[in-house]
């Protein structure tokens, strides 16, 4: 995965919001977590708030999406979205 790669065109939206985390692309992240109109879509875009920084916009997101702000490192919440988001539970 490389900063002028794609995301495969069969990935959900909240892969290619992960991905696009991952590569240092926040906005498009960002833009992509807004697309997805459930409780999934506002648990990333509270991760994404928490990596950009504004802890109480993450909270209110976090609030959103039925669950708090977890006590793990960025890079664990990383992981755990990522595989909630392989299994189909994100």
């Amino acid at each position: 995965m490389r900063s002028g790669d794609s995301p495969d065109e069969n990935m959900t939206v909240s892969l290619k919001a992960l991905w696009h985390d991952r590569l240092g692309n926040w906005e498009t992240a960002h833009d992509l977590s807004q697309q997805i109109a459930d409780p999934a879509g506002a648990r990333i875009h509270a991760y994404l708030h928490r990596v950009e920084g504004d802890i109480p916009n993450a909270r209110y997101w976090y609030g959103r999406s039925g669950e708090e702000l977890p006590e793990l490192s960025l890079e664990e919440e990383w992981d755990e979205l990522l595989e909630r988001a392989l299994n189909g539970t994100i």
